[in-house]
């Protein structure tokens, strides 16, 4: 079932077309997280005064907008929140023009719109009108209080919905400062001739999914084979330790053992050597943290330091 995220209604004239916005891209790559090679801790983001190097609340944060070299204007949360622009939940068409003519500079991000509310019929009205047109719709929408402008084209039998870049975002060609010889180059026939048939040699059919991202299986081959050699590193930190638990305990019925064996204020000789042994492997003990005695706690403590500490947090 594709996930919506947006709910309301394509509008051109007296016409509205009831729709839902489904993502048609998702996101790939490698995510590295910084780590504390003495530790293994993970290394965060900190809010500091860049000039003190002192920590800062957020209660102390404001934002401001840089008016000259050195000078800012603070604009207040309210204010901010007053700019934004008002929510129609409207796919709004203001004009139709020739698909050709939209470049693909100003593409920004593709949406399916998909009929929602018995809106099948005018859905594909639309939809074979744009086609036997040659025409897209220009549109104003509103996504999560962010003002886009957008294009309505058809692609096979849906609808697509593109948020367009606006026109001081994109660049023109006399940015780049080309030279005369490549704006107006003297190319003789030949050449041209023999560019071609290279082009017509090379020419084959767009098939996307032969287009791989070699950074990203070369990254995760080298991970799967150093996991597979056992070079793995245990990640300190609070957070971290509920996930090694997790991944560690795959026994159900070591699980289940455990649970029973862990009764409130009891602690067998037993049960404290085999956590000692697997001090991260400690899920079905963490919820019994309350009710065990302080001692018997901070014995557990001395003998499994993170996986304690971890357990403690999540018991509270």
């Amino acid at each position: 079932m594709p996930r919506t995220i947006w709910k309301g209604a394509v509008s051109f004239g007296l016409v509205h077309i009831p729709v839902a916005l489904v993502p048609a891209t998702t996101r790939q790559g490698i995510d590295f997280d910084w780590l504390d090679k003495r530790s293994m801790d993970r290394v965060g983001y900190k809010r500091i005064n860049k000039t003190t190097g002192e920590d800062i609340d957020s209660e102390n944060i404001v934002k401001g907008v840089e008016y000259e070299k050195g000078h800012y204007v603070v604009i207040s949360d309210d204010e901010i929140k007053g700019a934004h622009p008002k929510a129609t939940q409207t796919v709004d068409i203001v004009a139709f023009v020739d698909a050709k003519d939209i470049s693909f500079l100003y593409i920004d991000t593709p949406y399916y719109l998909t009929p929602d509310r018995r809106g099948e019929k005018v859905y594909a009205l639309l939809r074979e009108t744009l086609i036997q047109t040659g025409k897209v719709g220009i549109a104003n929408v509103v996504l999560r209080n962010k003002q886009h402008l957008a294009v309505v084209m058809p692609l096979g039998k849906a609808l697509v919905m593109n948020t367009l870049r606006w026109a001081d975002e994109v660049r023109g060609v006399e940015y780049l400062e080309l030279k005369d010889e490549a704006l107006d180059p003297d190319l003789a026939e030949r050449e041209l001739d023999m560019a071609k048939r290279l082009v017509e040699d090379m020419t084959e059919k767009w098939k996307p999914e032969q287009y791989k991202d070699t950074f990203q299986d070369q990254i995760m081959e080298l991970v799967e084979k150093k996991a597979r050699e056992g070079k793995l590193e245990a990640v300190g930190g609070p957070e971290e330790a509920v996930d090694r638990r997790s991944a560690d305990v795959i026994d159900l019925t070591e699980l289940l053992k455990r649970s029973l064996a862990a009764k409130p204020g009891k602690a067998s000789k037993e049960d404290d050597h085999e956590e000692e042994e697997k001090a991260p492997a400690k899920p079905k003990t963490a919820s019994k943290a309350k009710t065990s005695k302080s001692s018997s706690a901070a014995s557990r403590t001395r003998k499994a330091p993170a996986a304690g500490s971890k357990s403690s947090k999540k018991a509270s």
